[in-house]
């Protein structure tokens, strides 16, 4: 991994009275998704809040690109090319979709070319465009979600569970607009409950539990271990289908 986009070297984070992160060691190579893996409770959440700068992280280093973002603020992170999209969506349910996107774009108004793309990519999003967010679908406002994120173009996406409890065949559409940001030359960290999204999708996986990374690797090789599946977080495929 000779190139990575994104680093965390010992990085612990707290949050009150609770020491979540416990020295993450976490690589993201550069035009790759990764994927963030993991029971529920284990930090994976907490891992892309405190990159993103909403948790500040107590301990360990940071570097996008080669630069300490350890202590920068959200605002700044998000300028230097983070897009984040959150578990819950962080969309304004009382805007419009087009309010939602035009407020998600850092540098003015959104390019009409790059709104041409998502439309084609989330059909929805045009169909609707007019519309108020907390009208739309679970679907579309994940789609709404991920769109905001994408709105301009960022060296690295930190999306949290895209694909939770959503249909197939949003499922589908979802993967298929993150599959096209990868291949604009984007960096991917997921955090994805789904471990078929996760097999289709990802280049690399990470492993955390109890706030610790206990395993990283190519998925390819995850994804053809059962038992390694099984030892790292209770998967059982075979049930699973």
């Amino acid at each position: 991994m000779s190139d990575p986009i994104l680093t965390l070297a010992g990085v612990h984070t707290n949050i009150a009275q609770y020491h979540i992160l416990q020295g993450v060691d976490l690589v993201v190579p550069r035009a790759q998704v990764t994927m963030l893996l993991g029971r529920n409770g284990v930090g994976k959440t907490t891992t892309l809040r405190t990159v993103m700068g909403h948790w500040r992280a107590s301990g360990g280093t940071i570097t996008l690109d080669g630069m300490d973002i350890t202590q920068l603020p959200t605002s700044a992170i998000a300028r230097m090319g983070v897009g984040y999209v959150p578990e819950n969506m962080g969309i304004f349910s009382d805007l419009t979709v087009e309010e939602n996107m035009v407020l998600a774009a850092c540098r003015g108004k959104p390019d009409p070319a790059r709104l041409d793309w998502l439309f084609t990519v989330f059909p929805p999003l045009k169909t609707f465009w007019r519309g108020q967010a907390g009208t739309l679908s679970g679907g579309q406002k994940q789609m709404l979600s991920i769109a905001r994120a994408m709105i301009e173009e960022r060296r690295l996406y930190l999306i949290d569970e895209p694909t939770k409890g959503l249909a197939p065949a949003i499922i589908a559409t979802m993967a298929r607009a993150l599959r096209e940001l990868k291949d604009q030359g984007s960096s991917l960290l997921l955090v994805e409950q789904n471990f078929a999204v996760a097999r289709a999708l990802g280049d690399a996986a990470v492993v955390m539990d109890d706030g610790r990374v206990i395993w990283a690797g190519e998925m390819a090789e995850l994804a053809r271990d059962a038992g390694l599946q099984e030892r790292l977080m209770g998967l059982n495929v075979q049930a699973e289908g």
